[in-house]
């Protein structure tokens, strides 16, 4: 019987990632199909996931962002968030899988990518990536989409007479939005962060203007928080318009005051979460059309608990991409 060492799994919240030995897993049922993993991206999630903010189960494999290898589609991008399917779902029956109220995620609930093999429900949720690099492409599933779908939320209210938007964070799904920003609207674009790398990053990428939350002035029509700290969702507040838009995808847990005086009159306030399938199939459309730059620290498989040191200390420029030899 085949197996392989290559599964790195998280036992109990706060414990270092652990290497066992699991057998190639089969699929069961007529839908279920087999990947071989070739680049996971290290995602800000798997963190929570491995501190226990978002309640188990364990013991799970962490790893959302893959890019593998089917044996007839060739190499695919994995939908990761898989809704129930229930035709009586409302997210599900609207293509929504990524906020289905009984849904399972890759890495969080289910066994995801740090791992030579995954097991997926569905051939659906396999998005072939074409001609597109493995590694660079690995992060789209994620914080490419979560970035994508967060700046199609603000595109209706940037058609305005001169539009103003702020990013907030410039790390890497801020550096997604700054991309996704600049070419599909004509807005003038600032982009906060509190580090000078991350912002001379920024303004190579075409933001207009860089600066810390304090050097904000005038209002915006739309604020994508990639943060979502207090601070931060404070600074979006203080500096959006009338009938402007905030979209808070960070998850630092901040809180502000919401209601009639506390912003803007007819200012909208919203979360925004992953992405849809067909939103990660337009992702990677627009990205053969529009090659997107972002920074992207390839970090053999073995070393996956360096890179998670390495985000929680702030030390990586874009994303890290666990790669399989």
């Amino acid at each position: 019987m085949e197996i392989f060492l290559k599964s790195l799994v998280v036992s109990a919240p706060h414990t270092p990632l652990e290497l066992v030995n699991r057998e190639i897993p089969v699929p069961v049922g007529p839908e279920e199909e087999l990947i071989r993993v070739l680049a996971c991206g290290v995602c800000h999630s798997d963190l929570h996931v491995a501190d226990g903010d978002f309640g188990g189960p364990y013991p799970v494999v962490l790893g959302h962002e893959v890019v593998g290898e089917h044996p007839e589609l060739g190499r695919v991008l994995l939908y990761a968030p898989w809704g129930c399917g229930k035709p009586e779902c409302r997210q599900c029956s609207a293509g929504l899988d990524m906020i289905c109220p009984n849904g399972r995620e890759a890495g969080i609930v289910s066994d995801g990518g740090y791992s030579e093999y995954m097991l997926v429900p569905k051939r659906d949720y396999l998005v072939p990536i074409g001609d597109l690099d493995p590694v660079s492409t690995a992060p789209l599933a994620c914080g490419g989409l979560t970035a994508f779908r967060a700046v199609k939320r603000v595109l209706s209210h940037l058609q305005g007479r001169n539009p103003r938007a702020i990013v907030i964070g410039a790390g890497g799904l801020g550096q997604f939005a700054i991309q996704f920003l600049k070419t599909l609207t004509n807005a003038e674009l600032t982009v906060v962060d509190t580090s000078a790398e991350k912002l001379s990053a920024a303004s190579s990428l075409g933001a207009d203007f860089t600066c810390g939350a304090e050097g904000l002035t005038g209002k915006y029509d739309a604020v994508i928080d990639f943060v979502g700290a207090d601070a931060t969702m404070a600074a979006a507040a203080s500096s959006i318009d009338r009938q402007g838009i905030i979209v808070v995808v960070g998850l630092w847990g901040g809180r502000i005051d919401f209601g009639v005086g506390a912003l803007p009159s007819e200012a909208v306030l919203t979360t925004s979460i992953w992405g849809s399938l067909e939103e990660l199939k337009e992702l990677l459309e627009f990205a053969q059309n529009h090659p997107l730059q972002h920074s992207v620290e390839p970090i053999p498989f073995e070393k996956a608990q360096h890179a998670h040191d390495l985000l929680r200390a702030g030390s990586i420029k874009g994303r890290a991409v666990l790669v399989m030899n």
